[in-house]
């Protein structure tokens, strides 16, 4: 059986910047990029979750992630967090 896998976009509280990410336990995930986390996310820290959405696989969300990552734009990951565009919708139409 297939293990859901969430599509997660922090936002720095310190920063202008966001990071995408996911996981099957997104809540660990966040713990340990504000405190163990070396490289991007250590220099940015704290971090908070502004988005989520939860996937029924993990090569979903591996597909959602590249998705977002693809579009490198600050104005695009504000939309989706903002609710501004459906990501599964999105996924749907490739």
């Amino acid at each position: 059986m297939a293990t859901p896998h969430a599509l997660y976009i922090l936002q720095s509280e310190t920063a202008d910047r966001f990071y995408v990410g996911r996981s099957s336990n997104s809540e660990r995930r966040i713990q340990h990029h504000n405190t163990t986390s070396t490289g991007f996310t250590a220099r940015y820290r704290p971090w908070r979750l502004v988005f989520s959405e939860w996937f029924p696989t993990k090569h979903q969300a591996i597909a959602a992630e590249q998705l977002v990552k693809r579009w490198k734009s600050k104005k695009m990951t504000r939309y989706l967090v903002e609710g501004r565009i459906n990501l599964k919708e999105r996924l749907e139409a490739l």
